[in-house]
């Protein structure tokens, strides 16, 4: 943490509310990652504007690194993936699935993810995505205090 800046924090949190601002009074969706990538397969009928959402969000933040390479976690060093804690003995393409398969399992029955929920949820004051939400961060705190990796 020791390259945190409140203003690119604060311009990336307005960036992201904007964009699920823009997406939700322009074509009535909310900006839920989970659920706009869930639709692709099997195809729904609206598979252009979930196509055109998540082609964007990830080349504006390719563009967003090539542009601003400083502004990065860790400044100029390029991020990498936190590696599996070397007690457990795990492999880390093993960490990556199993990671992966509980987000995704986690994202279905908590009917979201923290974009979701936290983002546009809590701008709508939803109950539901309050309730989520607070799940969401209750487990970081205890995997973090659990793994010891922050």
């Amino acid at each position: 943490m020791e390259s945190f800046t409140p203003l690119t924090a604060a311009l990336g949190g307005s960036l992201i509310g904007l964009a699920a601002a823009v997406l939700w009074l322009g074509n009535g969706r909310i900006a839920g990652i989970s659920g706009i990538f869930g639709q692709l397969l099997p195809p729904a009928q609206t598979v252009v504007w979930r196509l055109v959402f998540l082609v964007a969000l990830v080349a504006g933040a390719w563009a967003s690194s090539k542009l601003f390479p400083a502004l990065g976690v860790g400044g100029v060093e390029p991020a990498a993936l936190v590696p599996p804690p070397a007690t457990w003995g795990v492999p880390p393409p093993v960490w990556l699935i199993v990671a992966g398969l509980l987000i995704g399992f986690g994202t279905k029955i908590g009917n979201g993810c923290t974009s979701g929920h936290g983002v546009c949820g809590l701008a709508r004051l939803s109950l539901r995505s309050l309730v989520a939400v607070l799940v969401f961060f209750g487990v970081a705190i205890i995997t973090v205090t659990v793994t010891g990796i922050v």
